[in-house]
């Protein structure tokens, strides 16, 4: 008997921890913040003691890889095309060749 109160009090410790998270996650979305980031570690956290969590979660990392599928390609497999170069042409950026 005991062992079965111990098994929900860790199932609802669980439940007000991660759905705390995901619910923080979900504002991000339209407040400043890293929703992508805490979205998932709610769900992982819900996803410790829920199956529709673990698969809600798994929805989740198929449409994240699959995005970042579409961004690899889309930019010809170059993470950050742009990636080793600053923009500027002069060695110092700062100078404006006025020769002060």
């Amino acid at each position: 008997m005991i062992q079965w109160t111990l098994k929900q009090a860790r199932r609802l410790i669980v439940a007000v921890i991660g759905g705390t998270v995901l619910i923080a996650g979900i504002v991000m979305i339209v407040t400043p913040g890293p929703a992508v980031v805490v979205i998932p570690l709610g769900l992982g956290i819900l996803a410790t003691e829920f199956v529709w969590a673990r698969h809600l979660l798994q929805r989740v990392r198929d449409h994240i890889a699959r995005a970042a599928e579409k961004v690899k390609n889309k930019n010809g497999g170059a993470a950050n095309p742009v990636a080793g170069t600053s923009g500027c042409t002069d060695s110092n950026p700062l100078d404006n060749g006025g020769g002060r």
